[in-house]
């Protein structure tokens, strides 16, 4: 019974599945939109808004917290710079996914994952 099992494991070991998931969220902080498969995307968008509430808080404990799961500094510090004070105002849902369509090898279902304006 999977009862209150809310994350996917996405077939991979818990370290693969933490790097890929850690890739997915600074590139899309980075970038602001993805292209990724739906279950990837599902499982990264709570993430993402996770970092981005980080930097609402503000403090250096949010600030620590954010740099310990962003691997590159610069966009950590876009999180807390451009970021939070975009979306000072929003209490939530800060990304949006759209679906794309197949993939043209396997037939994924393939959806762009982008942050909301």
């Amino acid at each position: 019974m999977r009862h209150k099992i809310i994350t996917s494991k996405l077939n991979r070991s818990s370290a693969h599945r933490r790097a890929l998931c850690r890739n997915l969220v600074t590139d899309l902080l980075r970038h602001g939109a993805i292209r990724t498969t739906e279950a990837k995307a599902k499982v990264v968008r709570g993430l993402a808004e996770r970092m981005i509430t980080l930097g609402k808080a503000g403090d250096l404990s949010a600030r620590r917290q954010a740099l310990a799961y962003i691997f590159d500094d610069d966009v950590a510090h876009k999180v807390f710079t451009e970021l939070a004070p975009r979306y000072a105002a929003r209490p939530g849902g800060y990304t949006r996914i759209t679906k794309v369509g197949p993939r043209r090898g396997d037939g994924a279902e393939v959806v762009q994952l982008e942050l909301v304006k």
